[in-house]
């Protein structure tokens, strides 16, 4: 069994964004081997065919909620299961523990089940060790069950970096049931997160000619219109057709927007405004696509304010109507950051801001002190510069 490390891990984020510049050579990692939307307990064969000595890797919850049709699936194919517990976060030192208990078990398959952390853990594990890997979500909160991508966290649960995999998981299992069981907040949450996708592809790639960077970019068009005209029907029949439509949308087509555009089609703003906030100990009872959700404002904002461009002045106002409607935060006292100091709040800015951090695939130049303005002010009135403020200086 192989096992590669974390500053290999570190080594192949150098060497994959070095060689995401032109896009081409780099093998793409679309989708999953195989998507299965039914029943967990359906899908013994499927995951039989993958390995027969499984690493479940869950938190409490989620283990709970699984390990009796796990269990049934395993007396009828024969497999020996063995649960970790993953923690709080995908982490370096978890990792390292997980590895460990994989070794012991001398396992030949890893299954992940729950949230965006438990199926990042799981999928990094996988790409560690040279395992085939099956992701099964237990909510709608992100596309972390299709992505070949894992995000690391500090053990105190602050982002530090993410890992591009070689491919999207073997397979796919999206129980409708087993979604359901998770709070209405979940779903919320992998709306903003999956809103994203348009506001920031259309930002960094919107201008590409690669055929499938087009197709990503139009496709994350398609995406946010879907959840504008489906997500408060959806909200108010869980279970319901429109419910799995828009479940559908954040788990499956958000993962395909990546899938097809890659390294290329990037994250900006909100998502630097995420990882920012994530270094704030008091933001963390608020779920990721709720803070990306927030980033998208902040990052309409600077647009508004920094670029002059009229087109995002106009997006945030009926955004803000739909977040207000749906549940999203539209600041950062629906954040709970309404008592963070200047100087923590300044701490999350200037991280966001870091080099190499996302942020910096606007196509404009961002200081912390615009940056901190804007994410003051994401409920204001619309205020453009004029062209004369904005325009570059004549040569």
């Amino acid at each position: 069994m192989a096992d590669i490390t974390d500053s290999t891990a570190r080594q192949a984020v150098s060497e994959g964004l070095a060689g995401a510049q032109s896009g081409v050579g780099n093998p793409l990692a679309v989708a999953p081997a195989q998507v299965i939307r039914g029943s967990l307990a359906e899908a013994g064969r499927a995951i039989a065919r993958l390995g027969h000595r499984p690493l479940v890797v869950a938190g409490r919850h989620s283990q709970s909620l699984i390990q009796a049709p796990l269990a049934a699936t395993a007396a009828q194919f024969g497999l020996d299961l063995a649960f970790a517990n993953y923690g709080t976060d995908c982490s370096e030192a978890s990792l390292a523990d997980l590895r460990a208990v994989l070794a012991q078990h001398q396992a030949d398959l890893v299954i992940g089940v729950g949230g965006g952390k438990a199926l990042d853990t799981a999928k990094l594990l996988a790409f560690q060790t040279a395992l085939p890997v099956v992701t099964v979500p237990t909510s709608a909160a992100t596309c972390a069950a299709w992505t070949a991508l894992s995000n690391i966290y500090s053990e105190q649960g602050a982002f530090q970096y993410d890992v591009a995999l070689a491919t999207c998981p073997n397979l796919l299992i999206l129980d409708y049931d087993l979604v359901q069981t998770a709070p209405q907040r979940t779903l919320v949450a992998g709306i903003g997160d999956a809103l994203a996708k348009w506001y920031e592809a259309s930002v960094s790639s919107g201008s590409s000619e690669q055929t499938l960077i087009i197709a990503a970019v139009q496709q994350a068009r398609v995406l946010r219109d879907l959840l504008l005209q489906k997500s408060m029907a959806a909200l108010e029949a869980p279970g319901g057709a429109v419910w799995r439509e828009v479940v559908d949308a954040s788990v499956l087509l958000a993962g395909v927007i990546g899938g097809l555009g890659g390294a290329q089609c990037r994250t900006v703003a909100a998502h630097a405004v995420h990882n920012g906030l994530t270094h704030l100990m008091q933001s963390h009872g608020t779920l990721h696509g709720e803070k990306v959700a927030y980033g998208i404002l902040v990052q309409l904002r600077l647009e508004e304010t920094v670029q002059g461009n009229r087109l995002a002045a106009t997006a945030r106002q009926p955004l803000l109507k739909f977040y207000g409607e749906i549940g999203l935060p539209q600041s950062l006292a629906d954040l709970g950051l309404m008592d963070v100091t200047l100087a923590e709040l300044q701490q999350a800015v200037e991280i966001a801001c870091r080099p190499g951090s996302d942020i910096h695939h606007l196509p404009f130049e961002i200081t912390p002190t615009q940056l901190m303005a804007a994410m003051v002010s994401t409920t204001g009135p619309i205020e453009l510069k004029s062209w004369e403020e904005v325009r570059p200086a004549a040569d």
